[in-house]
């Protein structure tokens, strides 16, 4: 029972548990049982078997081991290397750890927050200690991400706020408005010319944001994931609109010069601008999807 329950084998374990109730009761020398072995291994299928056993749910969340730990105090321990290394990046993997940690104080009687093992330390003392370089590696990754980011973000600024002024066609040098201004194309090219400022101005503060954090603990649960993900959506919008802009430049220029041929012109360039996109699109859209899956469907939470 202690060897499925370490390695996940919850088949096993129901099966026993239909067959002999009594075979989950099973410790250790260490006095050690199946959701002790769920919470050091990071066994979450196992673990959340715990919710359907009304019975011995509250004997479970009592349990002390030989060395005066709770589940509470296991779970302050650093994870397996293959269970953080399922998270991309050391910030994801320090909130899953905070995940868990969290998962299993919600199960535990209130007093055993606060309680001490045989060496004095309580499970937020230990969580601290053990997770300190893991702190760092997420602070370098998160600051690494969003400077790239930021760069990103800055040329997109630079690249959109030129081209609001130096319009396709040029401007009228009596009034000073575009000369294409009352086209529909040249329309499309503003509206995403604004756009793209706009989303790529909000995307460099969001990431300015994750730079200037003060990255405790606590911050690696919601709040850096969520800047992240924002950051990385308006990035995303900016980058789509900077290309429609781009798009509707060239097709405007185009349609005037060479209507006979525009159509083959519009298919061409609306391919090629879809390139840059798809690849946007594949390059993040994991990391994307982690951060999603999570953040707001954290599958630990009980």
């Amino acid at each position: 029972m202690l060897y499925a329950a370490k390695h996940g084998i919850i088949e096993f374990i129901n099966a026993m548990r239909e067959a002999k109730p009594a075979l989950l009761s099973a410790v250790n020398s260490c006095n050690r049982g199946i959701f002790s072995y769920a919470v050091l291994y990071r066994k979450q299928n196992v673990f959340q078997l715990i919710h359907c056993l009304p019975g011995r749910k509250e004997m479970f969340r009592y349990s002390i081991d030989a060395f005066g730990n709770n589940m509470l105090h296991l779970a302050a321990h650093l994870g397996p290397p293959s269970d953080r290394h399922s998270r991309s990046g050391a910030a994801l993997q320090m909130q899953r750890e905070t995940q868990w940690f969290k998962a299993v104080e919600k199960v535990l009687h209130p007093k055993f927050k606060e309680a001490e093992n045989d060496d004095g330390k309580k499970p937020y003392e230990i969580f601290t200690e053990n997770h300190e370089e893991l702190v760092k590696d997420g602070e370098k990754w998160a600051k690494d991400t969003a400077t790239s980011y930021t760069i990103v973000g800055t040329l997109i600024i630079t690249i959109m706020f030129a081209a609001a002024f130096t319009v396709p066609g040029g401007n009228d040098q009596n009034s000073g408005l575009p000369i294409f201004l009352h086209g529909e194309v040249f329309t499309t090219f503003l509206i995403a010319d604004a756009l793209s400022l706009f989303a790529s101005a909000t995307s460099v503060l969001i990431f300015i944001g994750i730079l200037t954090s003060r990255y405790a603990e606590k911050d690696f649960l919601k709040s850096l994931p969520r800047k992240l993900l924002f950051g990385l959506l308006f990035l995303f919008l900016s980058v789509c609109c900077m290309i429609v802009a781009f798009c509707a430049a060239i097709i405007d220029m185009i349609s005037r010069g060479y209507p006979n041929h525009k159509w083959s012109f519009i298919v061409l360039i609306m391919l090629l601008g879809s390139i840059p996109i798809i690849v946007l699109v594949v390059s993040q859209l994991r990391l994307m999807k982690e951060i999603i899956h999570s953040t707001w469907k954290n599958p630990i939470s009980t």
